[in-house]
């Protein structure tokens, strides 16, 4: 899984977004970014590779930005560079994303037709994309967003800053645990509570369908329905494994809910979702077709099987 985490600070918070990634490295990532709005415009820095390459550019570059956004990416759509890390931007909109927009590129089409082409390879672009494009029209920050929720298939959760809004994020939920950090004229957005630990023990977690407006005043938390809603705000002290089931019972569910992104993650290795590609591994000098004849792990499996030696679920 990936991670994001999102800050409505009273200093800068450039250096605390990234070691708040930090405590997401457990999740798996091969890029990383952030995006600083100063003096609400925004400054956003990416890499490849491990946290120590993002921290070389962030450090001492004196951005004094006191709202941003930041993600670890493991990728699923487009090879995981520079250009594919998050945050993604799209004119005036910076987002990061968890989970797989199912219906990318039908909607990747539909921008084309309008006249607006995607610079990246990822399925996340889109999402900015269409948000930027209702900010055009003269929509709000607010409706542009829940405009955009409707129009997204999948599993995701999202966290989003608009070039101008100092005092706002949004974040979404759907499939991909989001949480919601309380601070004392601050508030926090993350993947889970182990990356707001540094900041607050009041957190609560958007359920399937929810997003929500933050400023740091508070949280306005909206249903699938676009009805303001109220979740629980819980006091934690628990351990990391505790606190990291979200608001699932139990690890099982979690997984669970987790499976469509994970299963992304393994088939990246193999499947261009951007080309509609496939590609196996590097078969060597091998240049006749792979017969599954020769795979001797199946072959063992197909005559246990025979033999009766299946096991029962």
């Amino acid at each position: 899984m990936c991670g994001i985490v999102g800050i409505l600070g009273t200093e800068p918070v450039a250096m605390q977004l990234v070691d708040a990634l930090r405590r997401l490295e457990y999740r798996g990532y091969d890029s990383a970014g952030i995006a600083v709005l100063k003096d609400g415009e925004i400054d956003r820095v990416r890499a490849p590779g491990k946290l120590d390459n993002l921290y070389a550019k962030v450090v001492g570059n004196g951005w004094d930005g006191t709202t941003g956004i930041g993600h670890t990416r493991w990728a699923t759509h487009g090879a995981p560079n520079e250009t594919n890390a998050h945050p993604h931007q799209a004119g005036n909109v910076v987002v990061v994303h968890n989970g797989i927009i199912e219906n990318y590129r039908t909607l990747k089409d539909q921008l084309a037709a309008d006249g607006i082409a995607c610079e990246t390879q990822t399925d996340t672009e889109v999402v900015a994309q269409l948000i930027n494009q209702k900010l055009a029209t003269g929509a709000s920050a607010r409706d542009a967003v829940s405009q955009t929720l409707k129009q997204l298939e999948g599993a995701f959760s999202l966290g989003i800053l608009v070039r101008g809004e100092h005092d706002l994020m949004m974040g979404a939920r759907q499939g991909a645990p989001l949480a919601i950090g309380y601070g004392d004229g601050q508030m926090f957005l993350g993947s889970d509570a182990v990356a707001l630990a540094p900041f607050t023990n009041r957190v609560s977690y958007l359920n399937d369908g929810d997003w929500v407006v933050l400023t740091r005043a508070g949280a306005e938390i909206f249903d699938v329905h676009d009805q303001a809603v109220v979740r629980n705000i819980s006091f934690s002290q628990a351990s990391t494994m505790l606190v990291d089931k979200g608001n699932h019972r139990h690890f099982m569910i979690k997984e669970i809910y987790e499976q469509p992104e994970v299963i992304g993650h393994t088939l990246a290795n193999y499947v261009d979702f951007n080309s509609e590609k496939v590609a196996l591994r590097d078969m060597g000098d091998r240049k006749d077709p792979l017969n599954f004849a020769d795979l001797d792990r199946l072959n063992a499996a197909r005559d246990l099987m025979a033999c009766g030696g299946g096991g029962s679920a």
